[in-house]
């Protein structure tokens, strides 16, 4: 790894404190940063550097997915750590900070980096990108990179309008948007998946899928974050990034070995092949809900709006679901079915792939709709799971389920930060959002955010602990699919489908 100066804005927040410094010292634990690298976090607070490295040491052993002992590499690690007050809107402190990181850099006897990262809220991002132009903080002698959290925009002439002034300071080649989904091995394992394996790589097209679900759900509510979420709703904070980017990731077809380049075009041409809504179907293709009152795991909840710092009569959506479709030849005719909502049934991030059923069309067997499943858990826990139909040895004429399991509850992985941070200094981007996907996915997601505004899709309730509105399963229902639901792969008891908990138990 090359020297680096690891600039970070909003250093005492809580994404700082929570995953930030766990990636960073895990990768220090796997060599994975250069000898050479320090961090100088920024805030508005009052700090000095021991209180800070103190700050940082309490975050790795609160946070760490790796046990932290006293040992002499934790004071290698916390020693790298430096702090600077800084004011968003202040060009002095801009100055001052420059001088801190020339001084960092004069000790590092190579060519010096720099990477500003933006741990802060997006009413920042501008602000801070200029001034780091003006103040000569972006003019490095090694290469320099602006990392972002979402959100890039709440709309489309929002995110058009960040993009433009970003594009001021950083190239696009610059800028590393980060999506903490990309960071997820199993997600970066996707296209890997059906590229290495050829019976895979065979059956991803329409020929042989029948649908596809991506289901993201939190038990969580609104918790701390009312007087943001209520502006947002489910539709920005989880569809127009997350949910879109795993469908691309999914959706995408490419060759082995492929470059950074060839993935960004890949996913840009899924966006580009999405059939866009119209405006006289959006109420028939998104179900958006709300959720009410209800009882998860024992314990009875509020609805959305008894939740404090909720207005009073908000229309806000907790829930999306929705019905897509790809105009290409790979996947021309395959629903692609999204769902994400807050206060579910259970926590889960999920993508399965139902295969065509050839025997419906000529035999009657008992378990004979048992389907051909082939599931990626992506969150809380990490697996593939590939479920087949087969012959039961013990009843003759019956079918049961057969389970190919791999799951990673045994293995020692790194997390989504890692990944995401050890790519942006490595300089590769293959894992993070080009700007053609953010603003291609914005084009898709406005007509709904219109259609919002003006009322005219229906909000729908859904009690807390349940899998979300009802009218969500007729996504399905028309095309003679139902949602697999749980982990034990069942189908939609509530919507009136019979259950098949033999035949899709994993």
């Amino acid at each position: 790894m090359e020297a680096t100066t690891f600039v970070l804005f909003g250093a005492t927040g809580d994404l700082a404190r929570r995953k930030i410094y766990p990636a960073l010292y895990n990768l220090f634990l796997d060599r994975k940063l250069s000898h050479s690298f320090s961090v100088v976090g920024l805030g508005r607070r009052e700090l000095g550097d021991e209180a800070f490295q103190a700050m940082v040491e309490k975050s790795i052993r609160d946070f760490s997915r790796r046990e932290v002992n006293p040992s002499a590499s934790v004071r290698s690690f916390l020693k790298a750590f430096q702090y600077n007050v800084l004011e968003v809107g202040n060009a002095e402190d801009y100055l001052k900070l420059l001088q801190r990181v020339e001084q960092l850099e004069a000790g590092k006897g190579s060519t010096p980096n720099r990477m500003f990262y933006l741990s802060v809220g997006p009413e920042f991002f501008e602000p801070i990108a200029l001034n780091i132009k003006e103040s000569g903080l972006g003019a490095a002698k090694g290469w320099k990179r602006l990392v972002i959290e979402k959100p890039f925009g709440h709309d489309l002439p929002s995110a058009q309008k960040l993009n433009l002034k970003l594009s001021e300071a950083f190239s696009e080649e610059e800028i590393y948007r980060i999506d903490h989904y990309l960071g997820k091995p199993m997600v970066q394992e996707l296209d890997v998946f059906q590229q290495t394996n050829p019976v895979l790589h065979a059956l991803w097209n329409n020929r042989y899928i029948a649908n596809v679900q991506i289901t993201a759900a939190e038990t969580v509510g609104v918790e701390e974050r009312a007087g943001y979420y209520d502006h947002v709703g489910a539709l920005r904070d989880m569809f127009q990034n997350h949910m879109l980017q795993l469908l691309m990731m999914l959706a995408i077809r490419l060759p082995k070995d492929s470059s950074a380049d060839e993935v960004r075009f890949k996913k840009k041409e899924v966006m580009e092949s999405l059939e866009p809504l119209e405006e006289g179907n959006i109420g028939s293709e998104v179900i958006r809900g709300q959720y009410t009152a209800g009882v998860i795991k024992g314990k009875p909840v509020p609805g959305y709006l008894a939740e404090p710092g909720i207005p009073a009569g908000s229309v806000n959506d907790t829930f999306i679901a929705a019905r897509l479709q790809i105009d290409d030849p790979f996947w021309k005719g395959v629903p692609f079915y999204i769902r994400t909502g807050k206060r579910m049934k259970e926590k889960s991030t999920r993508i399965v792939i139902e295969f065509k059923e050839p025997l419906k069309q000529v035999s009657s067997a008992e378990g004979e709709d048992i389907p051909n499943l082939l599931v990626f858990e992506i969150s809380p826990n990490e697996g593939i799971t590939l479920q087949l139909k087969a012959r039961d040895p013990q009843h003759k004429g019956k079918f049961k389920a057969m389970h190919i399991d791999f799951h990673t509850s045994s293995i020692e992985i790194p997390e989504a930060y890692e990944n995401l941070i050890h790519d942006a200094l490595r300089g590769d981007p293959s894992f993070f959002a080009h700007w053609n996907e953010v603003e291609l996915s914005w084009k898709w997601v406005q007509p709904i955010l219109n259609a919002f505004a003006e009322n005219t899709v229906p909000l729908h309730t859904y009690a807390a602990g349940s899998h979300g509105p009802a009218e969500s399963d007729q996504l399905l229902a028309r095309d003679g699919h139902h949602w697999w639901l749980d982990a034990a792969g069942e189908a939609d008891e509530e919507a009136g489908e019979v259950a098949m908990r033999d035949a899709a138990n994993f």
